[in-house]
């Protein structure tokens, strides 16, 4: 891990993005307080998620409520009654 104060890494911003895409994390500081922390950006999936599947492992098989979101709420709120 490298500490550069704010200064120092207004200057050499290209030379301290290169060590990071190198894999060296950076911190910035102010006053010698680290203020920031840079490190490289891991590579993102093309591929959007899956949500269903992923409910549906999560949850299983289990049965959704009866009927309609509506009905579930007019039976819940005439029980309040």
């Amino acid at each position: 891990m490298r500490m550069v104060g704010l200064a120092e890494a207004k200057a050499q911003l290209s030379a301290l993005l290169d060590a990071v895409e190198a894999g060296e994390e950076v911190v910035i500081t102010r006053r010698g307080q680290p203020v920031a922390r840079v490190v490289r950006e891991q590579p993102r999936s093309d591929q959007a998620p899956d949500w269903p599947a992923r409910l549906r492992a999560l949850h299983g098989d289990q049965p959704g409520p009866a009927g309609s979101a509506v009905e579930l709420l007019r039976e819940l709120r005439d029980q309040e009654r």
